[in-house]
């Protein structure tokens, strides 16, 4: 949300077109939370048809850099998580016997 918000003011349906998945419920919240947390400001125009803006705080601004970062590192060690992810999968899918049997290798300190 803080990183959509970095070209400046948008509105409710704008905001929901450019965070893929985010349902209307949870954009939302998450746009109140944010609003009263002081990261974002919510201005509505007296208008027909209403028209509602969302745009960062100072306070949101210090923490769009941090975001971003964070949405890029992702980026870039997507493939390793998804693998790290399938591998750990793949590991507790074994039958309860199975568990069983290694845990109680590994309780009287064997490995095979």
């Amino acid at each position: 949300m803080i990183a959509a918000l970095d070209d400046g003011p948008l509105r409710y349906t704008d905001l929901l077109r450019r965070i893929p998945g985010i349902s209307q419920r949870m954009l939302t919240l998450t746009l109140r939370q944010l609003h009263r947390d002081g990261l974002i400001t919510r201005t509505a125009y007296a208008e027909v048809p209403p028209r509602v803006e969302y745009v960062l705080t100072p306070l949101g601004l210090t923490l769009h850099d941090i975001v971003v970062s964070l949405i890029d590192w992702a980026g870039i060690h997507h493939d390793e998580i998804r693998e790290n992810r399938a591998r750990f999968d793949a590991a507790t899918e074994r039958s309860p016997a199975e568990r069983g049997a290694e845990g109680s290798r590994a309780r009287r300190g064997r490995t095979g």
